[in-house]
């Protein structure tokens, strides 16, 4: 074959890969979420969803992959087809954490390419109302009179809510017995049925409780209070001035996805969180919108986030099931 015949089989390659670029997307594309329908990684994806497929044009299908602290969806994602319909919803848990605690199938700065930061926000300690505290202080009392006897629920071992939990032990030096989840929802429902006395939860995944006076909301783990979640103190205000932890989550594709498509993703994604009505939903459920300007400024995000997740897990002491 001449070098002209070579390069023109190039140009009609770019050609029709650029034109497959500019139609995307095509067809739905899927929203792959870690953890079990009801929790905060759920609610938002479903509150994100239905905008991001009217801008998109196409379905936004989301697809509930729970277990291994939201591992098994972030493998799936790592492992999907580098074509932008694969798209995962992320926390700290899959993305920083988990490779800290276990042998995963995948390598997160690898095998995953960030596309944008979409919400932040603290987590909320709450309590069923069998249990005596009405304040975090009364709850370390508590704590420290029966050590080994609370039980706390998690969205899984090494997700942020157990490591919130973890450090606060370690602060005020109590001991309480983990126990996870396959997801925010299940945990919640478990400190609600009294099969656990508390957990540091979502916002979205408790604040309904607690509104309906079902759940004791003791404090945000933020060190000062939150609108997010008015009337409730933060960790300094009720006790523990060296506490701090807030979450966030965020958009992520597979390794490998043309820029061009992750581009698309971004502006698109960022239109949404601009809209008033998606705020109004997250503040509601106590979380804020928190996009990044760029996939480039919420990679940088991630590695100076990494040192706080790394610290922690070290601190902790937080081992693998």
């Amino acid at each position: 074959m001449s070098w002209r015949l070579i390069a023109a089989a190039i140009l009609c390659a770019a050609a029709g890969a650029l034109q497959a670029q500019s139609s995307f997307p095509s067809r739905p594309i899927k929203l792959v979420v870690g953890f079990a329908p009801a929790g905060a990684a759920d609610f938002v994806s479903r509150t994100l969803g239905e905008p991001l497929s009217r801008a998109l044009g196409q379905p936004i299908v989301i697809d509930n992959r729970p277990g291994a602290g939201s591992s098994i969806a972030a493998e799936y994602v790592a492992k999907s087809a580098p074509d932008g319909y694969t798209l995962l919803i992320a926390s700290p848990s899959s993305i920083l954490v988990n490779p800290l605690l276990m042998k995963l199938g995948y390598d997160a700065k690898r095998d995953l390419m960030p596309v944008t930061k979409v919400t932040s926000s603290p987590l909320v300690v709450a309590v069923n109302p069998s249990v005596s505290a009405t304040t975090l202080r009364e709850l370390i009392e508590v704590a420290k009179r029966q050590p080994g006897k609370l039980n706390f629920a998690s969205s899984g071992n090494g997700a942020a809510p157990h490591l919130a939990a973890v450090l606060f032990m370690k602060l005020a030096g109590v001991e309480m017995v983990h126990v996870p989840y396959k997801g925010g929802g299940p945990a919640v429902q478990s400190v609600l049925a009294g099969d656990t006395q508390l957990s540091f939860a979502t916002p979205p995944s408790v604040l309904p409780l607690v509104q309906a006076g079902r759940l004791r909301a003791l404090a945000v783990t933020s060190r000062n209070r939150t609108p997010l979640v008015p009337g409730v103190p933060g960790m300094e205000e009720a006790g523990l001035p060296d506490y701090e932890i807030s979450f966030w989550y965020g958009f992520f594709l597979p390794a490998g996805t043309s820029r061009e498509i992750v581009q698309k993703l971004h502006q698109e994604t960022s239109k949404v969180l601009a809209l008033p009505e998606v705020g109004k939903a997250l503040a509601k459920e106590g979380t804020e919108v928190s996009g990044s300007k760029s996939p480039e400024e919420f990679a940088a995000f991630i590695a100076e986030d990494a040192k706080l997740w790394t610290r922690l897990v070290r601190d902790s002491g937080v081992k693998a099931d």
